[in-house]
């Protein structure tokens, strides 16, 4: 996963834009996206306008692996560091990653757990993790996701429990991970 500054995540938006014009255009009902016409988008900090149809992209089988890395690097700061978009789409993404016929299921399950790690409370008596993470004061958008994987912990849990699952979608520490995101036990900043 690449990461860029704003300017050039907006351009590479708006290029998945112009190469999937019928994605902007088409409908979109699906119940993984129940609610994403609502989010007030454009308030977001470092939100290109495109993240409505880079999700809707994901649901189709052409446009889908071409809108996964785009969505990706909108969603990263810096390697280390998720952006404040993160929290508004993790909804999305943990609902889309539940659906079972999606291309890009893997890809999704793998967001989800970067931001599962990502959103993990640093333990300020680790001096290691403040240098590389930053501390949670400085870095609201960690516990936003936080909220975001306890708001919709059902629907992850049913993911995690999915028994349909192909084997190998989620490995044993991911699967640790996403349900540790869930419960978060925060340290003190």
């Amino acid at each position: 996963m690449c990461v860029m500054d704003a300017a050039v995540k907006e351009a590479a938006v708006a290029r998945f834009l112009r190469e999937y014009p019928q994605i902007e255009r088409a409908a979109c009902d699906h119940p993984a996206l129940l609610g994403c016409a609502d989010v007030d988008w454009s308030q977001i900090p470092g939100c290109p306008v495109g993240v409505p149809v880079l999700l809707r992209g994901l649901l189709d089988e052409v446009a889908g692996p071409e809108a996964l890395p785009v969505l990706g690097n909108v969603l990263m700061n810096s390697v280390f560091h998720v952006s404040a978009v993160m929290s508004a789409v993790l909804p999305f993404l943990i609902r889309l990653a539940a659906v079972p016929d999606i291309a890009v299921r893997p890809g999704l399950v793998d967001l989800l757990v970067v931001a599962a790690e990502l959103s993990s409370p640093v333990d300020t008596d680790d001096e290691r993790q403040v240098l590389l993470f930053g501390k949670d004061c400085d870095h609201p958008e960690r516990e936003w996701c936080r909220a975001a994987f306890a708001a919709h912990a059902s629907v992850l849990r049913a993911l995690l429990e999915d028994e349909s699952l192909p084997d190998g979608l989620i490995s044993a520490d991911d699967r640790e991970c996403l349900l540790k995101a869930m419960e978060p036990q925060p340290y003190p900043s």
